[in-house]
């Protein structure tokens, strides 16, 4: 009987043994408690409205046709943007902070349609994802064409987490297919639902003598969401490293090399887009990390409106 009580007890306290060594670690401003309110005032011949644009940082106001530059040391940027096109200032927002029932803040990305129109001048209509991500954005946009380039997907990272965590509540738009509106082509339609979608990818990345980022992926997480869910706390998703495509969880089409078409400024200040030529051996340590949330599938300009992801409390865990 003592000797069974002794198994018992080892074979209980195990797990909790194993969960005691498991480290979380906080994305900084990643509990969305804190966010810099940007007032922009977009130009008298568009209605001169004064918009209010939300960036993850230190809390603080400002007012101003200002470029943003990330605050605080926050790894943070997100799609909310101040276009300058053909002289005219025009705003996106897409990212919002929202409190939360349980108290607190979360963020909401959203899609929805952006338009200005001025007769005889500018006429465009896009449609626009709500994305939130490690990195930042160069301001101001000056059209639509080529917009990935103005984002600087990744920031500096060696660690080798083994898990991403985070909360989150989904709303899917209820459409079957999507949209695509770039602004300088009718809308047309994508074939498959939207979806929500959560990438994380860890790269060993060089730049050779042209300026070129190569990268070389070492870890990948990526989630789809494509149904309406409540909050669900403390979601947890293993990053797999190495070789993964013949892992009964590789996507191809979201995983695989290249996936997402990620730009990053070179050394240069150059926006480039990243190479990915090769899977990492399964043990190398990363020089960057890609995170993004974004609350549409396909790109830029591509979506369904009303399709919105909720996020809060980004953690890694080693």
């Amino acid at each position: 009987m003592r000797l069974y009580k002794v198994f018992a007890f080892a074979f209980f306290a195990l797990p909790f043994a194993a969960q005691a060594q498991e480290k979380v670690v906080p994305v900084k401003y990643g509990d969305m408690e804190q966010w810099v309110t940007r007032k922009i005032h977009e130009s008298g011949i568009i209605g001169g409205k004064t918009k209010l644009l939300y960036e993850l940082g230190p809390a603080q106001e400002v007012d101003g046709n200002i470029a943003y530059v990330n605050q605080g040391g926050s790894p943070w940027g997100n799609s909310n943007v101040m276009a300058k096109v053909m002289g005219i200032v025009k705003t996106n927002v897409s990212v919002f902070p929202e409190k939360r029932e349980t108290g607190g803040y979360c963020a909401r990305l959203e899609t929805h349609i952006e338009s200005v129109k001025v007769l005889g001048l500018v006429n465009i209509t896009v449609l626009a994802s709500g994305s939130l991500f490690l990195g930042d954005m160069k301001e101001p946009i000056t059209g639509t064409k080529d917009g990935e380039k103005a984002l600087n997907s990744g920031v500096p990272f060696t660690s080798r987490p083994k898990a991403v965590r985070y909360d989150y509540k989904v709303k899917m738009s209820g459409q079957p297919d999507r949209i695509r509106q770039t602004g300088f082509s009718r809308k047309s339609t994508v074939p498959g639902q939207d979806c929500a979608i959560m990438t994380c990818f860890l790269q060993k990345r060089t730049e050779d003598e042209d300026g070129n980022i190569i990268a070389k992926r070492v870890g990948t997480a990526v989630v789809r969401y494509d149904k309406t869910e409540d909050w669900r706390n403390g979601a947890t998703y293993e990053i797999m490293y190495g070789d993964i495509t013949r892992d009964e969880r590789y996507d191809a089409e979201m995983m695989g090399l290249g996936a997402g078409h990620y730009y990053a400024r070179n050394k240069e200040g150059e926006s480039v887009l990243i190479q990915e030529n090769g899977w990492a051996d399964a043990d190398e340590q990363p020089t960057h990390l890609i995170l993004q949330f974004t609350s549409s599938l396909g790109g830029a300009f591509i979506g369904s409106p009303g399709n919105t992801l909720w996020v809060d409390n980004v953690h890694l865990v080693y």
